[in-house]
């Protein structure tokens, strides 16, 4: 594994912990390595045995194979950079709510959560009534690009009601409360940036 593969797998090893809303204590506990150990393969300073990427995956009640997905291509920098559409990750398994709750379904576009940003696409379902929890909205540290691939969205930012379409874009600081939601019959598609990586929900 090269370094530069060592710093992807554990990057998204921390993303998805964190993900589970567990610290590095927690997941230890459960792995046949220490804290100090699974901290550096977090840092990507430290190899990973088969058997080590097996328990992780269990303990994170992840499949293996999320963390090493199918690459096409011909050229190294093409099958380390390029996602093609039939190999993006689902994200959406990993957070706590769940699509009803949420409003919406995540893939991962960038080809590793290892950056300082990175692309995903929301799918949101046909719904109406109420808007999906926390109706207040999410408010953290970073920031948000988006455009509206297809369909139709409310977002409430702060205290602003704005119907957004296709072709339309935003950005925003995301410490202004924001949430959104598919009010129309049809599904809606929408691709973001986000910074920093966060894949808690």
């Amino acid at each position: 594994m090269t370094n530069s593969d060592k710093i992807r797998l554990g990057s998204e090893i921390r993303e998805v912990r964190k993900a589970r809303g567990l610290t590095l204590n927690n997941l230890s506990s459960k792995l046949s390595c220490s804290t100090a150990y699974l901290s550096r393969i977090e840092r990507g300073t430290a190899q990973v045995s088969e058997i080590l990427i097996v328990e992780i995956s269990k303990a994170l009640n992840i499949e293996k194979n999320w963390f090493f997905p199918d690459k096409l291509g011909v050229g190294p920098l093409e099958i380390a950079h390029v996602v093609r559409s039939q190999n993006r990750r689902p994200l959406s398994d990993m957070y706590t709510r769940s699509e009803a709750e949420l409003g919406f379904r995540d893939e991962l576009l960038s080809s590793t959560l290892s950056g300082q940003c990175y692309l995903i696409m929301s799918h949101f379902p046909p719904g109406v009534g109420e808007p999906p929890t926390p109706q207040e909205g999410f408010v953290y540290e970073g920031e948000q690009h988006a455009i509206v691939i297809s369909g139709e969205v409310e977002l409430k930012l702060g205290d602003e009601t704005i119907v957004l379409r296709k072709g339309d874009s935003l950005s925003y600081p995301t410490m202004i409360a924001h949430r959104f939601r598919n009010r129309t019959a049809k599904e809606a598609t929408v691709v973001w940036a986000m910074s920093p990586v966060r894949i808690s929900w």
